[in-house]
């Protein structure tokens, strides 16, 4: 079993940035595609990035391409995100998602371990 914690969630002005943090315990998961959804208040929960094991590829839904960016540090089991310039459009839980497959996808069911959350805050 893989656990998945957020963290760096909070409340920030539009035009802002945060860094998002997921720590993962458990197992390596150096071998894993990786990635975020969020999900805003009465709207459906939607595919915000992904990465694979090794790094090289990233995979971002179009509403966010150019502002934010996936990371992850293999060596310290953790996966990033980068937000900038975000926009009140932005505000909602953001999840750590990880799949044993190689592939990424936008597919909720696809990925098998799940953190809680944590929410981010876009103020105008």
């Amino acid at each position: 079993q893989v656990q998945l914690v957020e963290s760096g969630g909070g409340l920030v002005q539009a035009g802002g940035s945060l860094r998002l943090s997921c720590a993962a315990s458990g197992r390596t998961i150096s071998s894993y595609v990786m990635g975020w959804f969020r999900q805003a208040p009465g709207k459906e929960r939607e595919f915000v990035a992904g990465i694979v094991g090794s790094g090289v590829w990233t995979y971002y839904a179009d509403s966010v391409n150019g502002r934010f960016t996936i990371s992850r540090d293999n060596a310290k089991n953790t996966v990033y995100l980068q937000m900038n310039s975000l926009k009140p459009e932005d505000t909602a839980v953001y999840s750590c998602v990880s799949r044993t497959g190689t592939a990424i996808t936008r597919t909720i069911h696809s990925y098998e371990y799940w953190g809680q959350g944590t929410q981010v805050t876009v103020s105008s």
